[in-house]
């Protein structure tokens, strides 16, 4: 993942440095999108829809070094009508609206159709802190 949100940086800076508290969500979730049209600023719009379509929980291993990547395999629903090519992804904190925590574009977009299945192998999502 390449970018915190700024939803995810306030509640750092609140947490960290105002004494503020945080609770991260239980289960965070990878959301899969076609445009990044401002996930930054936590715009969700963009976001597949439809289709069998549903986030899938990311399942991402203890940190390390900075870093975690999900543990096993995402494997998204089988898709029963088209998704349009998928470019980015994002962790949601929730599992339907919510707030976005991390996005990225893919290192390659993937058009997904009807009958296919979208799946990110295990160690393949990459989250670090730099």
């Amino acid at each position: 993942m390449a970018e915190f949100s700024d939803y995810l940086e306030d509640k750092i800076i609140d947490h960290l440095l105002r004494n503020q508290a945080y609770t991260p969500p239980a289960t965070v979730y990878a959301a899969l999108f076609t445009a990044d049209n401002g996930l930054e600023a936590g715009t969700i719009t963009g976001e597949v829809s439809g289709g069998s379509y549903a986030r899938q929980p990311a399942g991402l291993s203890a940190a390390s070094g900075g870093a975690s990547s999900n543990a096993s395999d995402i494997t998204f629903p089988t898709a029963t009508a088209d998704w349009g090519t998928i470019s980015h992804i994002a962790l949601m904190d929730a599992l339907t609206g919510g707030n976005v925590l991390m996005h990225s574009p893919l290192n390659a977009s993937k058009t997904v159709n009807s009958g296919d299945t979208f799946k990110i192998n295990a160690g393949d999502l990459d989250v670090a802190v730099a």
